[in-house]
């Protein structure tokens, strides 16, 4: 029994199963001295077997049983999203959040239900401004939706082992008309509201399964123009499942570029602003930004930028596998940065084979040394610029090789999404805070494929700003 119990694992156990201890030359076992019989050593051998498998199956299950425990431990970690509630009063004391004033004035307005969801902001807010002009177009007031991640019916999700909202206001991300900002006349409401003001019965519901989109923007949009105009209903909702009236071939096309005229003039951009959520962001991470004057970082409805400073966009980690794709499909810059009068064009005609793919990868996912002589070429057009700041989703350990290689050639300082401080609501739009630096910066270097970047290079137009200042990789 003291055997046993010394085997087992008891008060006078010194050693685990993980101790050993090397036998002399003479590696015959010994009892007192004395050979042990066989017996005793199959005895011995078949204790230390059971308790060595004992032991490693506890720990197993253990280990086993523990595993749920630390997965939430590490999410929780992580922190409670924000519920941006403080927001969704705000949008529901929009002052054309009034029913009783909306149904005495009968307002007309148009709802997209079948909107995109559970993709990126920018490919959301591309089809958001747009669906917005064809409401402005329409004469009728824009129903602008939350941002959706999921349909989940709890209010977070989870994503890269952490809890991410399944909705957040748009009111969090932008400002502006889009958003239910002041217009002249048929401010966008929110789905709330409409929810309302439009019950079910009075609902008119009109399908896409017609419309051309397969023709230039323009072409779309002035036959939703004509075809609402016939619609007398105050409340119209568009049916949108036969056929995506905004797709992403339509995004990846030129076909965009005709609509440039009549919407970079109408309120939709030249009122848009980033939300005041965003712009605490910016105003907190002065110090990160160095403006040279408060006024060109609080000025934000101005041409004013933060001189000195190009910002660049270098999208990494997923862009491994899609930029050599895109190259497999030959595809081209997304929407507006195929603007004809943008300064850099991309074209991939001449190059077959590994010269076709090293174009691609060249504009798409460049290395630590095309992107310093990259920035040496702008500066060398750009003799003011001094510091970067670098949109992305790489590896600080990736960006600290980046920058020293910079700081080699010349260039003052790096900065990047890394180094800016938010607070747990900023952390969900930190995507927006970073486009806000980059319309504000002198200088704007993006990947051609990305909708970010088109998306920021349509708010710098529109702006204003010179459409040299805006360049690719």
């Amino acid at each position: 029994m003291d055997l046993w119990r010394r085997l087992a694992g008891g008060p006078e156990h010194r050693y685990s199963e993980e101790d050993y201890e090397l036998l002399g030359a003479d590696s015959s076992p010994r009892l007192n001295g004395l050979p042990l019989a066989n017996g005793a050593q199959r005895r011995r051998r078949s204790i230390l077997q059971a308790c060595v498998h004992h032991l490693t199956l506890r720990r197993i299950l253990i280990f086993v049983a523990l595993i749920p425990f630390l997965i939430v431990i590490g999410v929780l970690w992580s922190g409670i999203p924000p519920s941006y509630e403080d927001i969704r009063r705000f949008e529901r004391q929009l002052p054309q959040h009034n029913l009783t004033q909306a149904r005495g004035e009968r307002r007309m307005y148009l709802r997209f239900p079948d909107h995109l969801w559970g993709h990126g902001l920018n490919n959301v807010l591309q089809e958001a401004i747009l669906m917005s002009y064809v409401a402005y177009m329409s004469n009728r007031s824009f129903v602008f939706e939350d941002y959706v991640w999921s349909h989940s019916p709890f209010p977070y999700t989870l994503y890269d082992f952490a809890l991410r909202p399944v909705r957040i206001p748009l009111n969090a991300f932008i400002s502006g008309p889009t958003a239910g900002g002041p217009m002249d006349h048929h401010e966008a409401v929110s789905a709330e509201f409409w929810e309302s003001a439009c019950p079910p019965e009075k609902r008119r519901v009109v399908s896409s399964k017609d419309t051309p989109n397969d023709a230039e923007g323009i072409v779309i949009v002035e036959w939703w123009v004509k075809k609402l105009k016939d619609v007398l209903d105050e409340c119209v909702e568009i049916d949108s499942s036969e056929k995506v009236i905004f797709d992403f071939p339509f995004f990846d096309s030129e076909r965009i570029v005709s609509l440039w005229p009549g919407l970079s003039t109408s309120p939709i951009l030249t009122d848009y602003l980033w939300s005041p959520l965003v712009q605490s962001a910016v105003f907190r991470n002065f110090v990160v930004l160095q403006p040279a004057s408060a006024k060109s970082l609080f000025d934000i409805s101005s041409k004013t930028t933060l001189s000195g400073l190009v910002a660049l966009h270098l999208r990494r980690g997923d862009y491994r596998r899609h930029c050599p794709r895109l190259a497999g499909w030959e595809s081209r810059y997304n929407g507006l940065n195929q603007f004809p009068t943008l300064p850099d064009r991309f074209d991939p005609e001449p190059y077959k084979g590994d010269a076709h793919m090293a174009y691609y990868m060249e504009h798409c996912l460049p290395t630590v040394e095309q992107i310093v002589e990259r920035l040496r070429a702008v500066r060398k057009e750009n003799p003011g610029l001094r510091r970067v700041y670098v949109l992305t989703n790489a590896w600080g350990w990736w960006l600290n090789g980046l920058k020293g290689a910079l700081q080699k050639d010349g260039w003052d300082d790096l900065t990047s999404s890394l180094d800016i401080k938010l607070d747990s609501a900023q952390t969900y739009v930190a995507m927006a805070v970073d486009m806000a630096i980059a319309e504000k910066a002198e200088v704007f270097v993006g990947n051609g494929f990305s909708s970010l970047t088109s998306n920021i290079v349509m708010l710098r137009m529109a702006k204003g700003l010179n459409i040299s200042s805006n360049r690719f990789l």
